[in-house]
């Protein structure tokens, strides 16, 4: 048996599990019509038969027509999510894998025009900034049918074989009665602690009549709110104690802070460049008062702190959620003494923030998660080795020889610099974000591994590939700034790799022209402000930044408010021209005729990129396929025809096709290569 504490087991009531890592409540919006169909269910079997000791499903699953589906939420008051949550226990299981569901109601976490258009209910008026739904204060009636509502859904589960059932009470109905911040009601519903915690009281009284002593129970909750008039320390462990006493949770799953707000959920949740697991010593203090079993995530995504959480005896069961996004096979790498090759999170929270805007959660740089019925997380040797040449190190480039090569086909990587990363060793070159070059490391080391031939400080012409006689052909050569998009006084302008990459000094009053809504931009305006320059971010925008989405703009405007960095929105640069040393900005709007001038002594454009694609047109005509991919089979996940005909098969991909993100080029690459 091994020694290592990760992988002890651990008893919890009825259950013991296997070892000591988890994945937490979180809610990948897979579902589809609010089940968790095929596609949900092989996600998380994907890490059940990695090693997981436990999957802990939906975030969370909504118990009341009356709480609206936010994000893609499991909806657990229809009767059919028992056929859906069996089929995901039972194959959860037979991986040796446990499995509960997060249950809630939204309260006023959600908006009144998703579902049923019904009115957003709450213990108080205040709207929820991040929702922005005015809720309507719950009456009696409603109380009394969500309570029925909670004791139903839960009974469900019961039903559907799961282990266990974990209450959401963070942000969502539960600590919304809880919290004095949100809770305006008389008693006995509000005013005291006791009022205030009788709502979840009851709730969890329901539920435990419902299924009995025998199934588990337990609570996501805030402990400590950290704000003033809000739950206090001493409050969170009360509340524990409190359940515990009356027989109504077997664990605490323990959380610290607020999520009304984008900046709040970040203090959470936290994304790179923030404090590795910042409440890791909150929730052993939480433990140790409570006596609890406790569980724990936010930002835990290496095995060294886990392991720490687990051997110090802070943690009985360690979330590692976003971790095994990027790498489902953690567990089983640690058995095996593979934790060097963990894929590593790099806190990019691609995930999240694509959850936050309407979307699903993908990890940023494994393009199979998500995707696991269609896409391979351990990619299958080929029937017979061939001779791949990549051209570009980027991260679509990497994943492209790093695939190949594992598929055991011999590989040659040109790449015209020095180093390996294309733009994301410009994303790292910011401190906050250094993490990003995990991206970049990881390839390189899987490629090392697998004898990848690497060519750099080489410019590869079509010769050079001809020469290799290849079989497959992947120009990964990404894109190059395109900055020339003004009426006039495009050469005024410097672009946003000049100034995040060194190249030109930052100005001391400088208009950043954002017309892209990606990071550049805003790291640009990082590095002049931070230079001591005073900056101006335009944008035609309604939104700002719009491609960076909620949780990685937190940081950003931390670090930009407070140097006076202005926002302006809707509104357009059209043209530059020069008077004496100054530059006169001429600024208009796409809603409407108006126009004004402005001078500043530097203009930076950020317009994203164009392909860099004359490699892949020099070869075109040469090629088998005449750089046709066939799109049909792309979507499907299905191999490209004519792979074994004469000639050389010749894709692009990433930027080299067009200005998208890293995920997009990651995903060109693993979808092209993995049958290839």
């Amino acid at each position: 048996m091994s020694r290592d504490p990760l992988l002890q087991p651990c008893s919890l009531g009825h259950l013991t599990l296997r070892n000591r890592i988890m994945t937490t409540a979180h809610e990948p919006a897979y579902t589809e019509d609010g089940m968790p169909k095929d596609r949900y269910r092989a996600y998380h079997v994907a890490r059940a038969r990695a090693g997981v000791a436990m999957v802990m499903t939906a975030g969370s699953a909504t118990v009341s027509r009356s709480s609206p589906p936010a994000f893609g939420n499991v909806l657990a008051w229809k009767d059919e999510v028992v056929k859906w949550m069996s089929l995901l226990t039972r194959e959860c299981h037979d991986e040796g894998c446990a499995v509960m569901i997060q249950l809630t109601h939204l309260g006023r976490r959600t908006h009144w025009a998703r579902g049923d258009w019904l009115p957003v209910v709450a213990p108080g008026p205040d709207r929820e900034p991040a929702h922005r739904a005015f809720p309507k204060i719950i009456e009696d009636w409603e109380i009394e049918r969500i309570i029925r509502d909670y004791a139903d859904a839960t009974g469900r589960m019961a039903a559907a074989g799961v282990d266990g059932v974990e209450f959401e009470m963070y942000g969502h109905l539960l600590d919304q009665f809880l919290s004095p911040l949100t809770n305006r009601m008389e008693p006995p519903w509000g005013g005291s602690f006791e009022n205030r915690l009788r709502f979840a009281e009851t709730v969890l009284t329901e539920c435990r009549r419902r299924v009995g002593a025998g199934f588990l129970l337990g609570i996501r909750y805030v402990a400590d709110e950290a704000a003033r008039g809000g739950i206090t320390t001493d409050e969170g462990v009360a509340v524990a104690r409190r359940f515990r006493d009356l027989g109504l949770i077997d664990f605490v799953n323990v959380i610290r802070w607020r999520i009304h707000t984008d900046a709040a959920l970040a203090d959470v949740i936290p994304v790179q460049g923030m404090a590795l697991a910042p409440h890791l010593d909150f929730a052993g203090r939480i433990r140790a008062e409570t006596g609890l079993p406790t569980f724990h995530a936010a930002r835990i995504p290496d095995v060294a702190t886990a392991r720490h959480a687990v051997a110090n005896g802070l943690l009985d069961m360690v979330g590692m959620t976003r971790a095994h996004m990027a790498d489902p096979l953690i567990v089983q790498k640690i058995r095996e003494g593979r934790e060097h090759e963990i894929r590593p999170c790099v806190g990019a929270t691609y995930c999240l923030d694509r959850i936050y805007m309407g979307g699903e959660a993908l990890c940023i740089h494994n393009a199979a998660t998500g995707r696991e019925l269609s896409m391979p997380h351990v990619v299958a040797p080929a029937a017979r080795a061939r001779r791949v040449v990549v051209a570009g190190a980027g991260p679509a480039g990497l994943e492209a020889a790093r695939v190949a090569a594992e598929r055991g086909h011999r590989v040659t990587l040109f790449e015209a610099a020095g180093q390996p990363g294309g733009q994301v060793r410009l994303i790292a070159r910011m401190k906050r974000r250094a993490e990003m070059a995990g991206i970049i490391d990881w390839r390189m080391a899987q490629c090392a591994a697998r004898d990848v031939d690497f060519r750099f400080d080489c410019w590869a012409e079509a010769g050079d590939v001809l020469a290799l006689d290849p079989d497959i052909v992947v120009v990964a050569t990404g894109g190059l700034p395109h900055k020339d998009v003004l009426e006039a006084g495009n050469d005024l302008t410097v672009g946003t790799w000049d100034i995040i990459a060194g190249d030109v000094r930052p100005g001391a009053d400088v208009l950043i022209h954002d017309d892209a809504g990606d990071h550049a931009a805003l790291q640009a305006a990082d590095v002049i402000s931070a230079a001591g320059g005073r900056v101006e971010v335009l944008s035609p925008e309604r939104t700002l930044a719009i491609e960076v989405m909620g949780l990685n703009l937190v940081p950003y405007m931390r670090a930009l408010q407070p140097r006076g960095v202005r926002f302006s929105q809707a509104q357009r640069l059209l043209s530059v021209r020069r008077e004496g040393n100054r530059l006169i900005a001429r600024i208009g709007s796409d809603y409407g005729p108006h126009v004004e001038e402005r001078a500043f002594d530097q203009i930076v454009v950020n317009h994203a990129t164009l392909p860099n694609a004359g490699l892949y047109f020099d070869l075109k005509p040469l090629s088998r396929n005449r750089g046709a991919v066939d799109h049909d089979a792309l979507a499907l996940g299905q191999v490209q025809p004519g792979l074994d005909e004469a000639g050389f098969t010749l894709w692009r991909i990433g930027d080299a096709v067009s200005a998208r993100d890293i995920h997009a080029g990651i995903h060109d690459a693993l979808r092209l290569l993995k049958d290839a």
